[in-house]
């Protein structure tokens, strides 16, 4: 792995030099356009809408559009007389405990090294952060931008999850919030048992990118000359469920079923419809009564 970033744990008044690592990477499969008669790469270039002429790197600048078509245009010294105190620093504004931060603010996690003699402050601060049972919550300015994040350990090591500001987490605007729409108690027995079902404990390794496998065995076929296969097609999506009951009890008995169990499903859904089918059974057996009784006198 190589280094995005150098500098400082602030901990109080302890510094601890590390580094900064990209603790994951996307494995999608990346094409580039070409040209489909020869494969040639295609590319573009930079010009100006104004005059149409290209336009060097040396001479590409940052503009911020006020509407109008008007653009104001930012140089690298307006970059350079910004605020950005922590630009070598991870400053550690508090610790509080980690179920009070929302997964929802999360954006993208870093592995911390200690650099230097750092070894022991990192340790020391790695400990402390277990033994409190906390993560801190620190300011880090990356790529010309200050972000929140938290420091939490992960298999002995400081990960840093850099996080959204407040204000750019959406608030969800949906009409269906504001009607009255209620779960009835046996619909929520029965989703309950299905959740039980499916419940097991979370181990990433079983789970695998189906697609991107198939998408790799169609370019690798290419490549040696070979027929390409088919994948195998996937399920298609359930219809829309119109009996609610019926779709959960089906789902129970599937996950049971998938999982080698055996035996009937919970009892809280057919609860409710039993009454009426006895009912209903209890008045044709007195209709048929005077009819039995006479057959038994003729005989």
């Amino acid at each position: 792995m190589r280094a995005i970033w150098k500098g400082a744990v602030s901990f109080g008044l302890v510094s601890i030099a590390v580094k900064l690592y990209s603790a994951t990477e996307e494995k999608d499969i990346r094409f580039h356009q070409v040209h489909r008669t020869d494969g040639g790469r295609i590319k573009y270039q930079r010009t100006c809408s104004i005059d149409g002429e290209v336009v060097s790197y040396d001479d590409i600048a940052k503009g911020y559009d006020i509407g109008g078509g008007e653009m104001v245009i930012l140089t690298d010294e307006d970059f350079a007389e910004l605020p950005l105190t922590t630009s070598r620093a991870i400053d550690v504004l508090q610790f509080v405990p980690a179920e009070q931060i929302d997964p929802l603010l999360f954006a993208k996690a870093y592995y911390l090294e200690p650099e230097g003699q750092a070894a022991k402050p990192y340790v020391l601060l790695r400990d402390a952060l277990t033994e409190a049972d906390r993560v801190a919550i620190v300011k880090i300015a990356i790529r010309q931008r200050e972000q929140l994040a938290t420091l939490r350990v992960h298999d002995d090591v400081l990960v840093l999850n850099t996080m959204l500001w407040p204000d750019e987490v959406r608030t969800p605007d949906f009409g269906f919030l504001d009607d009255d729409i209620e779960t009835r108690p046996a619909e929520l027995a029965m989703a309950s048992s299905l959740i039980d079902s499916m419940a097991g404990s979370f181990k990433p390794d079983e789970f695998t990118d189906n697609y991107r496998a198939a998408l790799q065995e169609v370019i690798d076929a290419k490549v040696e000359g070979r027929e390409v296969v088919a994948p195998e097609e996937a399920e298609e999506a359930p219809a829309a469920a119109v009996d609610l009951m019926a779709a959960l009890k089906a789902s129970v008995e599937r996950a049971k079923k998938a999982r080698g169990e055996s035996g009937p499903s919970a009892p809280a859904a057919p609860a409710k419809k039993a009454p009426a089918k006895k009912t209903a059974a209890k008045t044709a057996a007195k209709k048929a009564a005077p009819a039995k009784k006479a057959t038994k006198k003729a005989s």
